[in-house]
């Protein structure tokens, strides 16, 4: 019985010239002559093809992060950190995009939760002459790379909106290579600069917003060090909504008179599933990948992590926080984390089973993954400072493995088995995470505090101003975080493109 099915489309040249036709060949050695392919190289390397026929936002965006090396934070599959389209589902849900594609706005909101550095523009709020500059430079550089929302019916291609990443330019012909995701539909292909402009220059009739084009480029340092904001459960709606509009107000509506009654008004009422929100990171590894042996990456994440919770605990606001949750009164006993009475083997438990989930490439819930028993262990590798190792044995139906948890930690005394009685070990617990999170709320979130005494001191308290480096980029990072995800919650990501004014 016949199928009905379509392999791939003839290319319409002109204006596309195909990367591989002989005219295609002598452009590109033409601009590699010229010095303007080279981002071409590392976009080439993690060229990948949309896997759904809507995918094509999710397909680039994936692609550009790859090439970047910016570490996702998360497992793809097996031990792997890497960036798939189906890791991108912060701002809208994989089966909506399956459905019906995703806005340029959206793919914005996407690459800021990702992580990358993103610069967004839609052609009325920019030119072809900046356009091109912007291409250009690009092009002579491989630490950015071109994103591009167009409409494919002005190059006579069949279909409507497409992203695609830039992966090259030819001064000389002022033309530029598209590597299209859809390579089942058409390959890489050349196109005039003016008229890729013009595609771009179109009205997306879902949103009503002109397409446009973005810069992708890496952060100066990886987000994330110690805490982030998650938004895969569904809860994260309610939370976001309550942190930056229900505190606002309640705090206006409530005659505080000191830091406990501003915290007792700002944890009272949390969303139920709020501890699903923020969460400190974690590392972990198969036992058998590393021993006692940590590698330099290793140690340098976890140094870093354990400076920011060195100097999360330093603040003034720690200590308000601390002896609030220690408190008979507190009403915060509900929340998963309830300060550092958090109990670290417990802690691990739950993170070995969904760190054995990760390793076996699975992402449905843990509950079939029973941790048996865990270990607190602290040893010192090649005479550097102790490593708290939280180990775990996984059971999963009638198989087993062994699960280290890296944990960030600065000197204190904890009972430990394996390599000595004593270790370091101050870990992350309710009250920095609670303490990190208050910090990143933006500052007019207490604005409405009655007494001007008590609202200079809460200012005082939650000033990024004089914060350490680490702890600063960390605290800006997660406002940052929180303030792209009301946008979401909002439903702005279309109306608003630049990063957030943190």
């Amino acid at each position: 019985m016949a199928m009905a099915g379509l392999y791939r489309r003839v290319l319409p040249s002109p204006p596309a010239i195909d990367f591989a036709s002989s005219e295609g060949k002598q452009l590109f050695i033409e601009a590699i002559q010229s010095g303007t392919m080279e981002g071409f190289y590392k976009l080439i390397s993690y060229f990948q093809t949309q896997s759904e026929p809507a995918y094509c936002g999710l397909a680039t965006l994936s692609m550009v992060l790859n090439a970047l090396a910016i570490d996702p934070g998360r497992k793809w599959k097996g031990p792997w950190r890497w960036f798939d389209e189906t890791m991108l589902d912060c701002c809208e849900p994989l089966e909506k995009v399956k459905a019906d594609g995703i806005s340029f706005g959206k793919l914005v909101c996407l690459a800021h939760c990702a992580g990358a550095k993103v610069d967004a523009f839609r052609t009325n709020q920019s030119t072809i002459e900046e356009f091109r500059k912007y291409v250009m430079a690009c092009s002579t550089s491989d630490d950015c790379h071109v994103i591009s929302s167009y409409h494919r019916g002005t190059f006579k291609q069949t279909g409507t909106g497409h992203f695609s990443p830039i992966g090259g330019y030819h001064a000389g012909r002022d033309m530029a290579l598209i590597l299209d995701v859809a390579r089942f539909k058409y390959p890489p292909h050349w196109v005039p600069l003016p008229l890729l402009w013009e595609a771009m220059d179109n009205i997306d009739e879902t949103t009503g917003h002109r397409r446009g084009f973005m810069l992708i480029s890496r952060p100066q340092r990886a987000p994330a060090l110690l805490y982030t904001l998650s938004c895969k459960h569904e809860s994260w709606v309610s939370t976001a909504k309550y942190l930056m509009d229900d505190v606002p107000v309640l705090l206006r509506s409530d005659d505080v008179k000191d830091i406990d009654k501003v915290l007792n008004v700002v944890f009272t009422s949390l969303p139920s599933k709020f501890g699903e929100f923020i969460k400190w990171v974690a590392e972990v590894r198969r036992q058998e990948d590393g021993g006692q042996n940590l590698s330099q990456e290793e140690k340098g994440r976890l140094a870093f992590k354990a400076e920011v919770l060195n100097q999360v605990q330093e603040v003034g606001l720690f200590k308000h926080v601390t002896k609030y949750l220690s408190s008979p009164n507190s009403c915060c006993t509900k929340l998963p984390f309830s300060g550092h009475k958090d109990n670290l083997p417990d802690i691990a438990a739950s993170v070995c089973c969904q760190g054995a989930e990760f390793l076996a490439g699975k992402y449905v819930s843990s509950n079939g993954f029973c941790c048996r028993e865990t270990c607190v262990k602290c040893f010192k590798a090649n005479g550097d400072k102790p490593i708290t190792v939280v180990s775990g044995t996984v059971v999963n139906g009638n198989s087993e493995q062994g699960v280290d948890v890296l944990v960030p930690s600065f000197p204190t005394k904890v009972g430990c088995c394996g390599s000595g009685s004593n270790c370091t070990g101050m870990h992350p617990a309710g009250d920095d995470v609670l303490t990190a999170l208050l910090l990143a709320l933006p500052i007019d979130t207490w604005s409405g505090i009655k007494d001007e005494k008590l609202l200079q001191e809460m200012y005082r308290l939650v000033s990024t101003e004089n914060l350490p480096t680490l702890l600063q980029e960390e605290v800006l990072h997660l406002r940052g975080q929180l303030l792209v995800l009301k946008r979401c919650q909002d439903n702005k990501v279309d109306d608003e493109l630049a990063a957030p004014l943190l």
